[in-house]
């Protein structure tokens, strides 16, 4: 059996010109920057659509529920945080696999961030759809018809709405990164305010009452909740995929991760209780546009909700455009690999902007927004991203063992008990997804494997680089940690 090709951290450092000005892209991204991204990728659909979902399965337990899936992210996020300190390029937890575990299991990883970004941005951009309409009825007292704010499957013909922000983050992300960082701060501390009026509302209204029973489904309900909230918290990684933007990455990714995490849990609790306390877990359970609709009860007005819909309207839209971004960033280290076709790795001079790249993911992520029903493949969504970040804390261990000596700015805590907890926390949470998701995730895999074999293994650069240009490359070091 032929051993698997690894890129070592060096190679995938040199190659990139992490630690100069990476692969044609701009080093503009400082550390309150990369907070607002992080925050920007996460806060957004799973809060203020996702709740309900997570409310119904677990009622008032889903306060637990979210903490449960914030430990499994907090595990996994010392993991990413020491390997984004330590191998600073775009490709993320992709990178990461392809340095510990060898190419193919980066291709599947890459497969995965594939389908992760791809149905979280499409059913991001759906929940945006929900609350643009929310926004215009209290605004004007008219919805869109459902013929164009829903697809086929759910009623309409095409998500206008979710096509539109689609477009509008291609938009800014194809303008340049430093826009890109600038709207979303922006949209990042819009959305923090919003979400803190709305927590002050709902206390105000606050009834310990509401909270009893607070485990109605017991154990399996809290479960089943954490699964649904586990997709709150999807996007903190993408904070790693900036490694070749920021300016000090080693130092700045693994704080801007470990402070994106803990205001995202504090916050998220926070709204949940307040949404509960207010007017129950029954009301708010399956409800769309839930938290518009916990202020509209507690103050009598349409007025409130439709503050909390254009604060939803705006964060929704920071969470398609940091995710795209993601994933262009991705694509574009997958594509400097030869995995995938070349036209992902091509930088704009004028823009340092992988415009192609950009384009093409926006047109693909469109389409099952416009078209598609996404509950049926949200759970393949959780699935696969539980199997991205239990990878990772299994590299964390197999880069301590082949390369001790490198530079780390960050370490993962209680090593190696920190990573191997992260894996069976997301295998706990994989379980939970039931045997249909992991048959379907089993043929998605089987997918992965063909194109790599049909294309990616025989286009690879570092089978076909040659071994003098390998080991050149390999050979320079990275510079101490700071």
């Amino acid at each position: 059996m032929p051993a698997p090709r690894i890129k070592s951290p060096h190679l995938l450092v040199a190659e990139s010109g992490a630690d100069r000005e990476g692969h044609g892209l701009k080093r503009t991204m400082g550390l309150f920057q990369l907070i607002c991204f992080g925050v920007g990728a996460i806060v957004g659909t799973g809060i203020f659509v996702g709740l309900s979902d997570s409310v119904a399965q677990a009622g008032p337990a889903v306060v637990v529920s979210f903490i449960l899936a914030a430990i499994t992210c907090v595990f996994t996020a010392f993991s990413f945080a020491e390997l984004g300190g330590a191998i600073p390029v775009s490709g993320s937890s992709y990178s990461f696999a392809y340095a510990g575990l060898g190419e193919s299991t980066a291709f599947l990883v890459g497969w995965c961030l594939l389908l992760e970004y791809g149905i979280s941005i499409s059913a991001v951009a759906v929940g945006w759809s929900q609350y643009v309409n929310e926004l215009l009825h209290s605004i004007t007292g008219v919805q869109l018809p459902a013929a164009l704010s829903a697809g086929p499957g759910d009623g309409g013909i095409v998500n206008l709405p979710a096509v539109i922000v689609i477009a509008m983050a291609s938009v800014l992300l194809v303008r340049g990164v430093r826009e890109s960082a600038r709207a979303t701060a922006a949209m990042a501390a819009v959305k923090l305010v919003i979400l803190l009026a709305f927590c002050a509302i709902g206390y105000s209204a606050f009834k310990h009452g509401n909270l009893t029973p607070f485990s109605p489904a017991g154990l399996g309900g809290i479960g089943a909740g954490t699964t649904a909230a586990f997709f709150s918290y999807i996007g903190f990684d993408a904070i790693t995929t900036a490694g070749e933007e920021a300016k000090n990455p080693r130092r700045d990714i693994p704080v801007a991760i470990m402070v994106c995490m803990g205001i995202v849990t504090l916050l998220y609790c926070a709204v949940a209780l307040a949404a509960i306390g207010a007017i129950g877990g029954k009301q708010v359970a399956g409800r769309p546009a839930a938290l518009s609709y916990v202020v509209n009860e507690v103050t009598g007005s349409a007025v409130g909700g439709g503050v909390i819909a254009f604060g939803a309207v705006v964060a929704i839209a920071s969470v398609v455009l940091a995710v795209m971004y993601g994933q262009t960033r991705i694509l574009m280290s997958m594509s400097r690999d030869g995995l995938i076709p070349r036209v992902f790795e091509k930088v704009n001079p004028k823009t340092s902007t992988p415009v192609a790249g950009t384009l093409i993911v926006a047109v693909v992520f469109a389409l099952p927004a416009a078209f598609a029903s996404l509950d049926a493949v949200m759970n393949l969504c959780t699935i696969g991203t539980l199997a991205i970040m239990a990878v990772v804390n299994i590299v964390v261990i197999a880069l301590r063992r082949r390369e001790p000596g490198l530079a780390r700015s960050f370490r993962v805590p209680l090593y190696p008990v920190g990573p191997l907890l992260g894996v069976v926390f997301c295998l706990y949470l994989m379980y939970e997804t039931g045997w249909q998701t992991w048959l379907q995730f089993a043929v998605f895999l089987a997918v992965g494997l063909l194109i790599y074999y049909g294309y990616g293994r025989r286009h690879s650069t570092l089978a076909t680089a040659a071994p003098e240009v390998t080991a050149s490359a390999a050979a320079e070091k990275e510079p101490q940690a700071v």
